[in-house]
């Protein structure tokens, strides 16, 4: 596994190539891209320019954006999904093997058996056309009950649960995205990682809660950077997945307002000096 740079998750809106030297000169060893700015690139410059910043660079692809808004309206969805097979043909052609989307934990529309057929119907043919092109997908669960208890009816918050959602949506490359805020929110311990498969976890958020809250107290766009407040169990989140052989990109996601008023470099260094601190310790 290696440090990964999210800039937007972290406030920063700068150019892919300006993404790049931040995550070079702090020391990432991935990059999270946006697969629009991508095809930019790629129909300005060719796909080959985007390979010939990431490699001098050291830097591995984290994940790329899941661009379908599966959530949406029916003509939006399928418009979404029409434009898919390009962008997933592009990922794969630069070796970008890994997206994700998250799974809102409750609904005003749909009853729990509605918003989980919802769920297949969506999500199967966005997960076929990635697995088509080689390309791994990340379900996320939500944890907090505070945006649950906002909605009329609950809907998945746990891992097991996405884990289910991901087996039944029948795509073998589908798997989870698995955040430390969401496990600690759901009640669920660090150590049921363990319990879980390389190749079921596509990718991973890092971060931690706010003081003063218990998990079910937590709201889910603020948080903390990893090892700030120590409700999370960062070291024992890392062993976890260390000691299941994950080998893709850990990523910083706060929601911090501090973190988002500082200057794009200032949030990038911060956030890399707290993943290596985090990195301390687990001992790895």
């Amino acid at each position: 596994m290696y440090p990964n740079l999210s800039p937007g998750a972290l406030g920063i809106n700068v150019p892919f190539s300006e993404s790049v030297q931040l995550a070079h000169r702090f020391g990432y060893g991935g990059l999270d891209v946006s697969i629009a700015e991508l095809q930019q690139i790629a129909a300005s410059q060719g796909a080959e320019a985007i390979g010939e910043q990431m490699a001098p660079a050291g830097l591995k692809f984290g994940v790329w954006s899941m661009p379908v808004p599966y959530r949406a309206d029916q003509e939006s969805w399928q418009r979404g999904l029409a434009q898919l097979p390009a962008q997933a043909a592009l990922a794969k052609s630069i070796g970008a093997d890994r997206t994700s989307t998250y799974i809102a934990n409750a609904s005003d529309e749909r009853t729990w058996d509605e918003n989980y057929e919802f769920h297949i119907v969506r999500l199967r043919p966005i997960a076929e056309i990635l697995a088509d092109n080689g390309i791994r997908f990340g379900l996320e669960w939500v944890g907090p009950k505070t945006l649950r208890d906002e909605k009329k009816h609950s809907f998945i918050h746990t891992m097991d649960g996405a884990l289910q959602l991901a087996a039944d949506l029948e795509v073998g490359s589908t798997g989870l995205l698995v955040d430390i805020f969401h496990l600690f929110t759901s009640h669920t311990e660090v150590s049921a990682v363990r319990n879980l498969t390389n190749a079921q976890v596509v990718n991973v958020h890092v971060n931690d809660a706010v003081a003063g809250r218990s998990a079910d107290q937590q709201i889910d766009n603020e948080r903390t950077l990893p090892a700030e407040t120590g409700l999370t169990d960062i070291a024992g989140f890392l062993q976890a997945l260390d000691a299941i052989g994950y080998d893709g990109p850990v990523t910083v996601e706060p929601f911090s307002q501090r973190i988002r008023a500082l200057s794009p470099a200032e949030a990038a260094q911060a956030t890399a000096e707290s993943l290596e601190r985090s990195w301390q310790l687990a001992g790895l």
